[in-house]
């Protein structure tokens, strides 16, 4: 018989089990519950090629080993050569996916996308503004036009954006013309920008460079020029403003890079990671998705999202 425990006790050290917590002094052993990941949320659209919204956010937060899980705010008709047609989720639907998540997945960070309508930029500000202190990291990318130039939020949904998302963000994503829409202030340098951003209410605004010279969010157009995001931030009283510059990828595989950078920082900030860490591991994340592309579809076609980790 003591041979019999002797021989059950190796295995377990071996394997590094534990004995049953009901059970101490049996041979019944369990193997130790692995750590959870963070859980990451994305709240936007969906695009059926999976270039971008919810789709190349999961992937996202699956390649950077967080759970994601989404809530849908409007389905689209599109491909990689543009975007056809757009339907808002209902304002109900919304709410009741973001309650039905909280009972069962308490998030550790949030992104928001494509909100298409000022009802359901409504109903998100009412659900974060009734989250329970201190809130998880928001990271708001204030969607406002596909790169195609297809309208993706009413006017109406980008005032109520800036009164009252913008102040619940930790961190905003604009590109240069999301931001000077938000700010009013269009002929100002991207550094005014991004200070302007957080007199509005966020933590922390990433102004990225790509649609300055007419190439997708981050910048990757082929054009020899460096692809130069502006970032602010406070950090123990101090203001920092940063450049973060790379030299421009040469690639047609840029669909879904804002959605992708926005989701890498949420799930930096989900792991614990500072601001400014986020946002120069998520700039680095997006440059591998492009230069990993699969080579897929007619258009600006989709990142290599999934194999973007680093190695």
């Amino acid at each position: 018989m003591w041979e019999a425990v002797a021989s059950v006790s190796a295995f377990a050290f071996a394997f590094n089990l534990e004995t049953c917590a009901t059970c101490e002094t049996c041979f019944c052993y369990t193997f130790p519950m692995p750590t959870p990941p963070p859980i990451v949320w994305t709240i936007a659209g969906f695009d059926p090629s999976s270039g971008a919204g919810v789709t190349a956010d999961i992937k996202t937060i699956s390649a950077l080993g967080c759970y994601g899980v989404s809530c849908i705010t409007a389905l689209t008709v599109q491909n990689t050569l543009g975007v056809r047609r757009i339907s808002p989720i209902s304002p109900q639907t919304v709410r009741e996916t973001l309650h039905a998540l909280l009972d069962d997945f308490q998030p550790n960070a949030i992104k928001i996308g494509m909100l298409a309508t000022v009802e359901i930029v409504s109903v998100v500000a009412d659900f974060l503004e009734a989250l329970s202190q201190p809130r998880c990291p928001i990271v708001l990318d204030p969607i406002m036009h596909s790169s195609s130039g297809a309208q993706l939020l009413d006017p109406d949904g980008i005032a109520l954006l800036r009164s009252r998302l913008l102040p619940l963000a930790t961190v905003v994503t604009p590109n240069r013309a999301e931001a000077a829409t938000l700010t009013a202030r269009h002929a100002a340098p991207p550094e005014d920008l991004a200070q302007a951003l957080r007199h509005l209410g966020a933590q922390a605004a990433v102004v990225t460079g790509g649609d300055a010279t007419g190439g997708d969010d981050t910048g990757a157009d082929g054009s020899a020029a460096d692809s130069s995001d502006v970032l602010a931030y406070s950090l123990q009283g101090m203001e920092f403003v940063e450049t973060l510059s790379a030299p421009r990828i040469a690639s047609n595989a840029t669909h879904g890079t804002g959605c992708a950078f926005s989701t890498a920082i949420a799930c930096a900030l989900a792991q614990g990671r500072s601001i400014p860490t986020a946002v120069t591991s998520a700039k680095a994340f997006v440059r591998r998705a492009i230069e990993r592309a699969p080579a897929l579809g007619r258009g600006k076609g989709p990142m290599g999202l999934d194999r973007a980790a680093e190695e």
